[in-house]
């Protein structure tokens, strides 16, 4: 069994963005509807609405829930959100990400994926980072295989893709 400890608060960086944690005043401008001048124009999403709410209900200190809200370097503007669902289940982590629309197709949600994950590896209680996407989503489905996840099942509705070699699986 897992257990309760979470992830640190750590900012994530890569070329072109940062991952830092949701702060109280993001959580509480989000589901306020405010707008701040930090936000790409279409910033928040439907998704990031929920991950927000999710967070108020659940973290008293939102920067140990695991999620974290992507920001360009270039512009310091928040263009998305990704995260983990914290805490593993015997050694797997799921993940999740979104990226508004006047952003996509930059490979954003690509670099931010890879850089969770590759983060997440290093935690010791994961051997596995995995998502799952809707087969009807293309998009999704080339982000995950572009940040290094492969296929392991699925139907013709969800499709999962995680980090596992086959032959590596720890029980």
């Amino acid at each position: 069994m897992s257990s309760s400890v979470f992830p640190t608060d750590t900012n994530l960086t890569t070329e072109r963005l940062v991952l830092r944690p949701w702060a109280a005043g993001d959580i509480a401008a989000v589901l306020a509807d405010a707008r701040s001048a930090h936000w790409a124009a279409d910033f928040p999403a439907e998704g990031d609405r929920v991950i927000a709410g999710f967070i108020a209900e659940q973290f008293a200190d939102p920067t140990v829930s695991g999620h974290r809200l992507i920001i360009e370097r270039e512009t310091g503007q928040v263009v998305g959100s990704i995260g983990m669902m914290w805490p593993p289940s015997e050694g797997a982590l799921e993940i999740g990400y979104g990226v508004v629309a006047s952003r996509r197709g930059r490979g954003y949600a690509t670099e931010a994926t890879r850089a969770l994950v590759a983060y997440a590896l290093t935690l010791p209680e994961v051997h596995t980072v995995y998502a799952d996407v809707e087969s009807a989503n293309p998009a999704s489905i080339r982000v995950l295989e572009k940040a290094g996840l492969r296929r392991r099942s699925g139907d013709a509705d969800i499709a999962r893709f995680d980090t596992a070699d086959a032959n590596s699986h720890r029980s």
